[in-house]
């Protein structure tokens, strides 16, 4: 039986009647006191889109990227509310290193206009708690918040416990970092790749310190407006770390939420779910077929108690090799499964104008990174061309918001479909009944057709009803029963968005 079901009785009136006339006196036994949270929300429910302010500054007259700012991220923020976003997350914005500076496509050497890694935190201009000077002031950072909150959105800030070799801390607290024999302070490394630019923080010597700074630090953070942290690689710092810092966090201010960057096992996800993060990234991006979905959806349905996961169809560092390959029905593909399956998904900026070259043949890095050098995009001239995604984005964003059972993550059932090639699956929120059955292909070439085999109870149906299905994509209605003949044509339309009526 579903919650609702099963917890219903014991809140009948009978019942309360019974207890408050014959309370329990005896064999009465108490559990152990446990912490929760109590969050907002946005904790559950939420579409993220992620972009780089430095790449917003647009091209001069020579065709130069131009350096941008919040100002001119600000400017940005009127199309993403437009696609109906609700958080703005943003890559570090503090000073970048200029020691050991990667260049272009993570080069080890630097250019003379290179802007380097926005991860390498850290220069003489300030550290964790300052502005990088090319983006603006403290002043603009405030106001490019107070814009955000005026379009319904908010500001999600990324949080890399991480330096760049002249960050001051590597001056002040040489102590935080692992000094070799030699006397130089190593850097990080995640074998094949070596990051020369960014010292790992060590908390083996000044455990104490290196906690109160770090509070110090996003405490400044929430002060300027910031009520949602992306923690960078959180499963490589001490688990009891994070434990401390966000409860110090969160009983300051409740309503602060942490997203764990942490592309990790099961184990240690769930793990540092436990400890108090309240969302993670997950292996969404690697599970493209209808076997590896459909268990994918099931885990986290049944731990729905444990974690929430945060379904970003790319970032930064991952271009998965569906959308190298996979043409613009694969990224509408990759939309419409992040979209209705986890009530949390995220897109991160050039999604929508397909952009799908890898820096090299079996890589997901991108080329041309955005992680290392200025992407100045024209999503005007994609938009009046026709080459843009973002008016589907943005109609998954309205059906998200108006459908109470994508808002949702314990309640979604699989159906059978007699073609491996596509997906079928309901959602259903139990208080209002509203329930949402998605059809979509994961051919992003070739037109697929199957027939249905539908649970109906899992729809709340008998398995005899007949309904009207309304497609909230293309706004056709149909008589279905249990058994329906479907064709998907990515071309036209890559899935069945379809609301039950009853």
């Amino acid at each position: 039986l579903p919650l609702h079901a099963r917890v219903a009785p014991a809140l009948f009136p009978a019942v309360e009647t019974i207890m408050t006339e014959r309370p329990v006196r005896e064999l009465i036994t108490r559990g152990r006191a446990q912490q929760v949270y109590v969050d907002r929300p946005r904790a559950l429910y939420g579409s993220w889109y992620e972009f780089f302010p430095r790449s917003t500054g647009g091209r001069d007259e020579t065709g130069r990227a131009v350096h941008g700012s919040f100002v001119t991220a600000a400017k940005a923020l009127d199309r993403v509310a437009a696609m109906g976003f609700d958080v703005v997350y943003l890559p570090p914005i503090h000073p970048v290193g200029t020691e050991h500076r990667k260049g272009r496509n993570n080069s080890v050497n630097a250019g003379s206009g290179d802007v380097g890694s926005p991860w390498a935190i850290g220069s003489a201009d300030g550290g964790h708690d300052a502005i990088d000077p090319e983006l603006g002031t403290l002043e603009d950072f405030d106001a490019f918040v107070e814009r955000t909150h005026d379009l319904g959105m908010e500001v999600a800030l990324d949080f890399a416990l991480q330096c760049a070799p002249d960050h001051p801390w590597v001056a002040e607290h040489p102590e935080w970092f692992t000094v070799r024999p030699d006397g130089t302070i190593a850097y990080a490394e995640n074998p094949p790749k070596k990051y020369q630019d960014i010292y790992p923080v060590n908390f083996d010597n000044d455990p104490a310190g290196i906690y109160a700074e770090s509070l110090r630090v996003v405490l400044h953070w929430v002060e300027h407006g910031v009520k949602i942290f992306r923690v960078d690689n959180p499963h490589t710092k001490p688990p009891n770390f994070w434990h401390w810092l966000i409860w110090q966090v969160k009983s300051r201010h409740p309503e602060v939420l942490f997203l764990a960057e942490a592309f990790t096992r099961p184990a240690r996800l769930f793990g540092l779910a436990r400890l108090g993060f309240t969302q993670s990234y997950s292996y969404f991006t690697w599970r493209t077929t209808k076997a590896e979905l459909t268990e994918f959806a099931l885990m986290h349905a049944e731990r729905a108690d444990e974690a929430r996961p945060n379904m970003f169809v790319n970032t930064p560092d991952i271009l998965h090799e569906s959308l190298q390959t996979g043409g613009p029905g694969m990224f509408a593909i990759r939309a419409t499964l992040a979209a209705t399956m986890s009530p949390t998904w995220g897109v991160y900026s050039g999604f929508e104008l397909y952009e799908w070259e890898p820096v090299k043949p079996g890589s997901e890095e991108y080329n041309n990174s955005e992680k290392y050098e200025l992407r100045p995009r024209d999503f005007e001239a994609a938009a009046a061309s026709g080459n843009s995604l973002e008016p589907y984005l943005t109609r998954l964003n309205e059906i998200r918001r108006v459908h109470p059972a994508l808002q949702q993550l314990r309640h979604i059932t699989f159906h059978h479909v007699d073609n491996s090639q596509i997906i079928a699956y309901s959602k259903t929120e139990p208080a209002t009944g509203d329930t949402v059955l998605v059809i979509c292909t994961l051919d992003s070439y070739n037109a697929q057709d199957g027939t249905t085999s539908l649970d109906m109870p899992g729809l709340g149906l008998d398995w005899n009803d007949r309904v009207t299905v309304h497609d909230e994509v293309s706004g056709e209605s149909f008589e279905w029963g249990q058994f329906n003949f479907v064709r998907l044509e990515p071309w036209n339309h890559v899935a069945h968005i379809l609301r039950i009526q009853r």
